[in-house]
């Protein structure tokens, strides 16, 4: 193998920081951390909300209002217009959604939305649908089927 193939192959990578070796090397002395102080130590993690033995604010502040955010559930938007890109008579669910891209994951959270036009007739399987999906789906021939 010649030196100029050998070069090719070889993938550009930036070399490492050595701190500490030197005023010439520009990270010396210091190695960047500045002068003295908690941050200067080695090992040293500063608690993002930590405000030096004052009270933070976090629990300064009284607690307040209602968090349903381990409850609740999330959907996966499609709107009608996304449906276009199937043939006229299918059958559209979760699965077939998800192969062509519209929905990731396993859950079949779907919800369809009635954004943009309809021009074929579709049956339309998901968890929820808008009112104006509804009245589009069904205006275009398809019908709606909503799985709990």
């Amino acid at each position: 193998m010649d030196i100029a193939k050998a070069k090719e192959t070889v993938t550009p990578r930036q070399d490492r920081k050595r701190v500490g070796r030197g005023t010439g090397s520009g990270h010396g002395k210091t190695s960047g951390r500045g002068h003295k102080g908690q941050k200067a130590r080695t090992s040293v993690t500063v608690k993002v909300l930590a405000e030096g033995g004052q009270r933070p604010l976090f629990r300064r502040l009284p607690k307040r209002g209602f968090n349903n955010t381990r409850f609740r559930k999330e959907f996966q938007i499609v709107n009608v217009s996304d449906l276009n890109i199937f043939d006229a008579g299918a059958r559209i669910d979760a699965d077939a959604l998800r192969k062509v891209g519209f929905v990731r994951g396993s859950a079949n959270n779907v919800k369809v939305l009635g954004n943009g036009e309809i021009e074929k007739a579709l049956t339309v399987v998901a968890a929820k649908f808008s009112k104006a999906a509804i009245e589009k789906i069904e205006k275009a021939g398809g019908t709606v089927e909503v799985v709990q």
